[in-house]
């Protein structure tokens, strides 16, 4: 009878621990992800009522300038043919200044709202000069009420007169509202509005 040789055992190649250690390091850098991606969510969503509040905050500074530009137009409109500085009221509009220069904001008025922000809004009539909207001279953005009708020949807003401006009806001029606030953590929203007045 013969004796088998001797052997000795093989060393084990564990295949299985490297696998595991590449899952391993596969699940940690997704969790780590995964952890960004939910932190920037809450902070974009953070953000986005922030501005919302914001926004509505700003609205209160609209509210107010549209109420003061109504009721003065009410009551006197020679009073919007010049300029009246503590109500933040401009007789006319430099276009060529962006909102955000310092020089758009000179006369603007402030106003707090229930919550305690600060909105600063200013009112701009549409206008080249500060003087009565018929001065001579004075370019001011007009519109006039569209009452025309289906099956007109002419088209909507066109004159069949060659050598005058015929409106249709009395013209309003363009007002722009503008208002801002600052907000506590450095950001800042900037909402505008356009109200037309019968001139």
């Amino acid at each position: 009878m013969m004796n088998a040789p001797f052997s000795t055992p093989r060393r084990a190649r564990g295949i299985a621990l490297p696998v595991m250690l590449i899952m391993l390091l596969v699940l940690m850098v997704s969790s780590i992800y995964l952890l960004r991606s939910s932190n920037s969510t809450t902070l974009t969503a953070a953000n986005l009522a922030y501005d919302a509040q914001l926004a509505r905050a700003a609205d209160f500074g609209l509210h107010t300038g549209f109420q003061w530009l109504s009721q003065t137009a009410n009551g006197s409109k020679s009073t919007l043919n010049g300029h009246v500085a503590n109500q933040g009221y401009r007789a006319n509009m430099n276009t060529k200044l962006s909102v955000r220069a310092s020089q758009f904001w000179d006369g603007s008025k402030e106003v707090t709202d229930a919550a305690g922000n600060k909105i600063r809004y200013v009112i701009h009539r549409m206008c080249s000069a500060v003087a009565p909207n018929n001065a001579p001279g004075q370019t001011c953005v007009r519109t006039t009420a569209n009452t025309a009708e289906l099956g007109n020949t002419v088209r909507v807003g066109d004159s069949m007169k060659s050598d005058t401006v015929l409106f249709n009806g009395v013209p309003q001029i363009h007002y722009v509202i503008t208002a801002r606030i600052d907000g506590p953590r450095g950001g800042n929203v900037i909402t505008q509005m356009v109200v037309l007045l019968g001139a």
